[in-house]
């Protein structure tokens, strides 16, 4: 069995080196843009089909089931020895194993960050290596955590220059995580029948009709609602058809850079999302720390029961532009909702009676009143 599946985890590798190869052969022009959306639609597919076997396999890496705790979730991810369990061991009180050899972190290693009263679980994951989507040095692991982050923290190592990042990048993206870009705004939906109703808001230039159905047809879906609400690419349509994937904010921090020029730690620091850092000489950690709080976006929002004292229950984090829909409790059924009692800076007055579409603020106060 274990053979079989080595047997098909090769052929379908093969699949995807022959399809990468050809994509960088084929020069881009107007010719050829159908012949291009076709291989990367293919190439989504066997990349989709590398990863699944993994769930039914049963082989969980020790030590990568950790239990989701605290107000938000913050992946750090790198290659080895960029000083990841240093920085850990900085930022937390947990104390994660560091040496200057590579490959120290074999499992995963949860810490808690407490900034401004909210509990930040950092989880110190095992040096990502080139070819992590294929399941080496433990990658599909590292990844499938790294996927129920709300932020994700970049290490690299800043004598490395842009190779890291590049790789890294790279890595992700080909297992579905979309880092520092916003959702495709595309309307997709599959029907029973009717064929493909293609419209657009917006003038398009990457994705026409043909194109579009040539994908469709890859994928084996024949009958579907198509509207483009901005003149997106072929790989974010092909993103949205797939529906799997994880777009996330991503922090690069540069470390060691002591260990560089005045010149380059310049350059890296006005690079979009990132922040320099030296964890060996304790610089900069203070900025990362409240960059950090503004990528995760966290609002603190408190309840109070009917008759209550103002401030009656503990506060509890959310992320921002959270509507009172997103905050009921799963047991509450949304026809059992009548309306809410909101005090805070989101209202005209307070106390305002609101609707499950009022946009909460930080530390407002909510009373929620049932049917």
């Amino acid at each position: 069995m274990h053979i079989y599946h080595t047997r098909v985890t090769m052929g379908i590798l093969e699949k995807i080196a022959e399809i990468e190869r050809e994509i960088s052969r084929t020069q881009k022009n107007k010719a050829t843009e159908y012949h291009l959306g076709l291989l990367k639609a293919k190439l989504a597919k066997y990349r989709a089909q590398l990863l699944e076997p993994s769930k039914s396999s049963g082989a969980k890496g020790e030590g990568f089931d950790v239990m989701k705790s605290g107000d938000a979730r913050v992946a750090l991810i790198g290659f080895p020895s960029v000083g990841k369990s240093t920085f850990l061991s900085l930022m937390t009180s947990t104390e994660s194993e560091a040496a200057s050899y590579e490959f120290t972190t074999l499992t995963c290693i949860p810490g808690v960050i407490e900034y401004k009263g909210a509990n930040i679980q950092l989880l110190d994951l095992p040096g990502i290596i080139e070819g992590a989507a294929q399941g080496k040095g433990r990658g599909r692991q590292v990844i499938a955590v790294a996927r129920t982050a709300d932020v994700v923290i970049m290490m690299l190592d800043a004598t490395k220059g842009d190779v890291q990042r590049e790789l890294l990048v790279k890595e992700l993206e080909s297992v579905g995580i979309r880092l520092n870009c916003p959702k495709p705004n595309i309307y997709f939906k599959p029907k029973k029948g009717g064929g493909l109703s293609y419209n657009s808001t917006v003038p398009l230039t990457h994705c026409s009709e043909k194109l579009v159905q040539l994908i469709l047809h890859e994928y084996k879906i024949f009958n579907a609602e198509v509207l483009f609400r901005e003149d997106s690419t072929p790989d974010e349509f092909i993103d949205v058809i797939v529906g799997n994937r994880v777009y996330m904010p991503c922090l690069y921090v540069y470390n060691k850079v002591d260990q560089i020029s005045i010149e380059e730690v310049d350059r890296l620091a006005h690079r979009a999302n990132s922040v320099v850092i030296s964890c060996g000489m304790k610089l900069n950690l203070d900025f990362l720390l409240e960059q950090l709080w503004e990528y995760l976006a966290l609002i603190c929002l408190y309840t109070k029961k009917r008759g209550g004292k103002l401030f009656w229950s503990s506060r509890t984090w959310f992320s921002t532009f959270l509507t009172l829909k997103g905050i009921l409790h799963p047991k509450m059924k949304i026809f059992q909702f009548k309306y809410a009692l909101v005090w805070g800076t989101s209202t005209k007055y307070s106390p305002q009676r609101v609707g499950l579409t009022h946009i909460m603020e930080h530390e407002d106060v909510i009373q929620i009143v049932k049917k």
